[in-house]
């Protein structure tokens, strides 16, 4: 479990990092594919599909 929160640390601030230079390519699309692969690893999964949920939700209240 340690390996994989520090895997997701490390991940997560490389794709910080690709997303705020805008970068593109297969390295940074591993390094989000791997961030995503063991963040839904983690029990974390749960939690992230109940924030989308609820911003679809939010979204679909704002149309008149």
């Amino acid at each position: 479990m340690a390996v994989n929160l520090s895997a997701i640390l490390l991940l997560g601030i490389a794709a910080v990092f690709i997303v705020r230079s805008r970068a593109g390519g297969i390295g940074p699309a591993i390094v989000l594919f791997l961030l995503g692969f063991f963040t839904a690893g983690t029990g974390a999964d749960g939690p992230i599909r109940n924030l989308c949920t609820a911003l679809v939700q939010a979204l679909a209240n704002l149309r008149p």
